[in-house]
């Protein structure tokens, strides 16, 4: 189990550190976005919090599995007081 876990946690990070077309589209997105709202263009009000709701799982994802493994490491120690 945590072997598989180290793969998986392993080849995400990977492929989120090696992918720089990834990286890029952000940059792009927010100068398409405010280019658009100055020019009376209410479509980019949209991408922003499409581009909010997108930032805002993985920090979610992580939270939880913290929370999990405290939980988890909190049970264990209490059982062997």
């Amino acid at each position: 189990m945590k072997k598989a876990t180290f793969i998986f946690l392993f080849v995400m990070l990977t492929a989120i550190t090696i992918n720089p077309v990834v990286k890029a589209q952000c940059a792009m997105c927010s100068i398409n976005a405010e280019q658009g709202t100055k020019n009376g263009n209410i479509q980019g009000k949209g991408l922003n919090s499409g581009v909010l709701y997108l930032m805002a799982f993985p920090y979610l994802i992580i939270v939880s599995l913290g929370v999990l493994w405290y939980v988890k490491y909190r049970k264990k120690n209490l059982s062997h007081d």
